[in-house]
Order: C-alpha cells, then sequence, then structure tokens
C-alpha cells in the first residue's frame, strides 16, 4: 500500500434497532424524512381563522431590544401564520397574549406599563366570550404597549422563620439596580438553594411582599424564608421499574440512609442511573415531607428504554476498499443492567482477494456495574483480531478483564489484566509468536460540558501498562499521558479553541522486543493530519514504518459555528515518534489544514483536508479524512 495514494474514508453510520417488530414509520436524518407515507399527519383545525397582527411599542426603547422580546413572548405574533379555532380560539388566544406581555414587560422593570389588544377595531378588554370576529378575513389583530420607564430596587428585607437577616447573593437584587421580576425570582432561588445545600430539605419561600412606589419608580421587597429542619436521608423508593431490578435502582442511585440531605447527592445519583443506559428518561428527588422518624424519604423515578439493539455499518476507502461492520447488544442481560455486546466488522473488501490481507474483527464484551458499590464497573473482552496496516501484518486473541471506579463525577480510575496470543509480520520478525500479559492502570479527569462536541473543560488522562512477553522474556513499561482543553471565546460559544497534546514512553526493553502493535506510532486522521496512517517516524531499509519507543503529539484548533449546523475548523497537528525511549534522533513532522464540520444530536460529522507542511519522500501531497465527531 503506497503512502502517495490518496485517499477518502467515509464515516460509519450506524442504526441502532430494536430486535421487537415494530411498525414502519416515518423518520427524518439529515433533514430528509424517510420511509414518509403521502398522507402525512396533521392537526386539523376546527372552524379556522386567520388573522394579522401589528405590534406597536410607543416610547422607552431606543435601540429595539424591548420590543423584539415582546414579540418572542406574543402568542399572536409567533403563531400569525397558524390559524385558530373560529373566533373564540383568537380571543382565548389574545387573552393568554395580554398575560405573557404584562410578564415580559415586569421581566424588564416596566411596572406601570400599559397592554391594549385589539380585535377588528374591538377593545378586547370589552369583548363578550362569544363575540363574533368574522367581519374581515384576515381578522386585523393590533397590539399596543406604553411600557413606561424601568422601576429600580428600592428597600430590600430578606428575612428568615427567627427573623434573622439573610443575604441571597445576587447582584442584581440590590438597591438601586434595575427591578427586573427575574432578579427577584434568581434571589429566591438562591436562598432555597443555599438552604437545601446546607441540608434543609423543605426550605420555602413563606411569603412575597412586592410594593410598587410609582411616584419614584421604586420597587421595595419584602421577602420570608422558612428554612425547615435539618434532615437525614431516609429510605429510596423507586417507581417505573420493569425489568430492571427495583432493589439493584435504590443501590446504584447510592443515596446513603442516615446522610445529612445534600441536593448535590441527588444530582449524582441521577446522572449515575442515566449512566447505566438502559433508561430513557431519571428523576430522582427528595419527598414533599418527612418521615415518621425525622429522615427524607428520596422517590427515584425511571423509565426504562428497549434493552436489545442492532447496529449495521459501512466504510469505503479508495486504498483499502470497502469495510462492513455489525452488532448486537443486550443492556440489562440479568436484570441488574449488566451489558453484552457481540461486534465485528470486516475492511479490504475490493481492495484484495487475498483473505491474509484483509483486516477483520470480532469481540464479545460484557459489562457489569455496581460490584463494589455504585461507583464502580466490571468490564470483560474476548476479542480476535487480524490486522494489516504499513507497519506490521498481525494476528492475535486477546482476553482482558477490568475494574472502573469512579472516584468523582470528574475522576475515575481503572485497572485491569489482558492476556494477549499473537502472531506478527514486521521489519524485525517474520511471524513471530508472543504471549503478553499487561496490566494497564488509567487515571481520568474530565471537565468538559459535553463529550461530543465540548465548548468548555478539560480531560486529563494518564496510563501505566506494566507488561511481559513470556515467550522471549521482554518485561517493559508503557506510559502515556494526554490532555485536551477546550475554550469559548465569544458568549455565544461560535468560536471555540481546542488543544490537545500527548506523550509517551517506552522503558524496560528495546525496540524490537516490544511487540509490534504495543509500541508507537503517529500520523492519520486521530493523530497528525496530512500524512498515511501511522507513517510518521522511524523506517526500516525498505521505507516500511517500525514504530517507536516514544511518542510527542499536539494539535490546536479553532472551531467555527457559521449556522446552527455547519461549522467550519482550521487546524495544525505536529507530532514525532523515536525509536529510543528519550525522543532522540527523531524531528517533528507537522501538517495543517481546513475541516468541515455538520452538526447532528449524535455530533458531528467530520471532513477534514490537511497538507503535509515539511512533506519527505513517501509523505503524500494531501490527506483527506471523514469521520464522525470532532478530532478530539
Amino acid at each position: 500500500m503506497s503512502p502517495r495514494v490518496r485517499s477518502l474514508a467515509a464515516g460509519v453510520l450506524a442504526a441502532a434497532l430494536a430486535t421487537a417488530p415494530v411498525p414502519a414509520q416515518a423518520f427524518e436524518i439529515f433533514g430528509f424524512k424517510l420511509f414518509e407515507s403521502e398522507e402525512a399527519d396533521q392537526i386539523e383545525i376546527a372552524d379556522p381563522l386567520n388573522y394579522s397582527v401589528t405590534l406597536e411599542l410607543r416610547g422607552g426603547d431606543p435601540d429595539g431590544s424591548l420590543k423584539a422580546e415582546l414579540e418572542a413572548a406574543s402568542q399572536l405574533v409567533q403563531g400569525e401564520d397558524r390559524p385558530v379555532s373560529g373566533s373564540v380560539g383568537l380571543i382565548q388566544r389574545a387573552n393568554g397574549d395580554f398575560e405573557q406581555l404584562v410578564a415580559a414587560l415586569y421581566e424588564n422593570a416596566r411596572y406601570a406599563g400599559e397592554v391594549r389588544i385589539m380585535l377588528d377595531g374591538r377593545n378586547l378588554a370589552d369583548l363578550p366570550p362569544d363575540a363574533d370576529l368574522r367581519g374581515q378575513a384576515p381578522v386585523p389583530v393590533r397590539i399596543e404597549i406604553v411600557p413606561g420607564s424601568p422601576f429600580r430596587f428600592g428597600q430590600l428585607e430578606v428575612r428568615n422563620a427567627d427573623g434573622q437577616s439573610l443575604d441571597p447573593d445576587v447582584d442584581a437584587f440590590a438597591t438601586g439596580e434595575i427591578a427586573r421580576s427575574t432578579a427577584i425570582l434568581d434571589a429566591e432561588e438562591a436562598l432555597i438553594r443555599d438552604l437545601k445545600a446546607n441540608g434543609h430539605p423543605l426550605a420555602k419561600v413563606s411569603g412575597r411582599d412586592v410594593v410598587a412606589d410609582h411616584s419614584n419608580g421604586v420597587i421595595d421587597v419584602s421577602l420570608s424564608v422558612d428554612a425547615g429542619p435539618v434532615a437525614p436521608f431516609g429510605q429510596t423508593d423507586v417507581e417505573g421499574a420493569q425489568s430492571v431490578d427495583a432493589e439493584f435502582i435504590a443501590m446504584m442511585a447510592g443515596v446513603t440512609e442516615g446522610e445529612r440531605y445534600d441536593p448535590e447527592t441527588l444530582a449524582a445519583a441521577a446522572r449515575r442511573l442515566r449512566a447505566l443506559e438502559v433508561f430513557s428518561s431519571v428523576t430522582v428527588r427528595e419527598a414533599e415531607g418527612l418521615a415518621a422518624n425525622g429522615s427524607v424519604p428520596v422517590d427515584v423515578t425511571v423509565s426504562e428504554r428497549k434493552h436489545r439493539y442492532l447496529g449495521l455499518g459501512a466504510t469505503y476507502s479508495s486504498t483499502d476498499g470497502g469495510g462492513l461492520e455489525a452488532y448486537w447488544g443486550h443492556r440489562n442481560l440479568f436484570g441488574r443492567a449488566e451489558k453484552f455486546r457481540i461486534e465485528g466488522s470486516v475492511s479490504g473488501l475490493g481492495s484484495t482477494s487475498d483473505a491474509d490481507d484483509m483486516t477483520w474483527r470480532g469481540a464479545a464484551l460484557f459489562e457489569k456495574p455496581g460490584v463494589l458499590g455504585p461507583a464502580s464497573k466490571f468490564t470483560s473482552r474476548l476479542e480476535v483480531e487480524q490486522e494489516n496496516p504499513d507497519a506490521f501484518r498481525r494476528f492475535s486473541v486477546v482476553g482482558a478483564v477490568g475494574l472502573t471506579y469512579e472516584l468523582t463525577p470528574e475522576q475515575t480510575v481503572s485497572g485491569g489484566l489482558e492476556v494477549e496470543y499473537a502472531r506478527t509480520t514486521d521489519s524485525f520478525n517474520a511471524d513471530l509468536e508472543t504471549l503478553t500479559l499487561a496490566v494497564p492502570l488509567e487515571y481520568v479527569r474530565d471537565t468538559r460540558d459535553s463529550k461530543l462536541n465540548p465548548t468548555s473543560g478539560t480531560r486529563l488522562s494518564l496510563l501505566v501498562e506494566p507488561a511481559h512477553e513470556i515467550n522471549r522474556g521482554a518485561t517493559f513499561v508503557k506510559l502515556r499521558a494526554e490532555g485536551s482543553a477546550y475554550r469559548a471565546i465569544d458568549d455565544e460559544k461560535r468560536f471555540v479553541l481546542a488543544g490537545r497534546v500527548a506523550a509517551g514512553a517506552i522503558y524496560g526493553a528495546n525496540l524490537s522486543a516490544v511487540p509490534a502493535n504495543r509500541r508507537f506510532y503517529a500520523g492519520g486522521g486521530g493523530s497528525v493530519r496530512g500524512y498515511g496512517f501511522q507513517d510518521i517516524g522511524p523506517r526500516d531499509a525498505t521505507g516500511k514504518p517500525t514504530g517507536g519507543l516514544s511518542v510527542i503529539e499536539s494539535s490546536a484548533e479553532l472551531r467555527i459555528r457559521i449556522t446552527d449546523t455547519i461549522g467550519v475548523v482550521p487546524f495544525v497537528d505536529a507530532g514525532l515518534v523515536s525509536a529510543g525511549s528519550d525522543f532522540s534522533n527523531a524531528r517533528f513532522k507537522a501538517g495543517a489544514g481546513l475541516g468541515l464540520r455538520y452538526l447532528t444530536p449524535f455530533g458531528p460529522l467530520r471532513v477534514d483536508v490537511a497538507l503535509p507542511l515539511n512533506k519527505d519522500a513517501g509523505d503524500p501531497d494531501y490527506g483527506l479524512y471523514a469521520g464522525i465527531g470532532q478530532a478530539f
């Protein structure tokens, strides 16, 4: 396979299907509706009546922002292109609009504002409920608003049941600030949130007195707060469980009976239950009252999703040919969210007729949560694989078991045991049989706001993997660290800086003694774009990559969202691979390019074009890559 050959890899589109038969129905993907009947279901409106609407704002809005907010709050304006059900429907929509518009004025501190709605020239306030408005078509609707001047906060008083003053710590809720109604609600929420964080599950606002001084444009506010008792957690009750064991759900929620109430504990329980992937919805909340022993019960409500699923996919590469993949899985094998999955893939179809040159893989995976408490998870894997990249040819059978433990919602540690039999041909050996025992140990800290398309946060992973190859007696340790960071540089998060740095080294054995698949490589779509897969680093006399004992990689991207669904990404990648563990006798290779992103609910679809910046003989003129998800 020549690295000069330009390639395009198409991303895999996998469809998860329930194994139980379901009626055929339309669905939409990428804006196209598939399997839609010619007679699409429509909601029929009895006695449809059309109307036209204008909204007039008189004064107090120099930049037009208030009018824009009022139009967004108006059901009449937003629904102008949808007919109502007769005159009654128009009157009902207008009555609802009046309340919405007054609330919008209050949100902007316009407590002296006036709202008048005219239907066919008649004032809404004077219309009887059965008025006939069919004099014209469409019915003219006019909304007239006099907003008045914004009020400011005057005297503010917040006290608990014992008469002690409290501070809600909300900047907008302060004397002299614009008296938006939302600031009052924010102050109330902050008070309740703080009290609950200090163990008061039944905290509530027991009184609110808001007085408007129209002559001075001032709002005085008095809030009374009832903290309620400090209480411990009580029994956890589960509703909605069907095939998933209810006792297991309560255990995985991890709310310890007798521990002092804390809303963060409930939030962590909900996150942990969602991570089981057996529920379509999860709600965890405290009960509305205390139990007889003074504790607060915990109510867990779940809705189960379909547990069986099936996936199919296809790939194409002009250098490697076509590929197919399929998987079947069960999310609740024995009733306690045990996951079992069988998957297989084959590539190289059409590019070779020799089965030894194809790449294929088959695996069975099993995962059991809660083996050592709710924060733990047992994993196991049996895998058979044949691969044939430029650097080596390999057939292997791998068995692995592991345990993952969640230290905090952001931090996890994992450890395991892996046994691998492999038959490998590379630059140093032909048909070499190896039997390797490895103990991978990993720490991950992940604070990203999204796993699919992060705009803030960081991810750090540290891997230590001691290994021993039995047949030749080689013992070595593989170390790898990788960190990535993300930062939006504007409030709308349309511009996001993303960076990644990774480094690794192998100690204890020379290059030829380390199995080929455990060495370090660089180059390709997930590494340094602009170069062939695994093509960066030392080579043998024939030009074949040998891999190395050390690696450094770095990437920088500016992710620019042009529309809600389209983005572009200029990027720069760099990396080196050294035959030694001290990064000696190696030089960086760098690539730069531009990517296109199509944003979907299941992650961005990615196409990147990259040029090698310090191209050597044998390197491609450019690289073209496609896939699902961001590059990192």
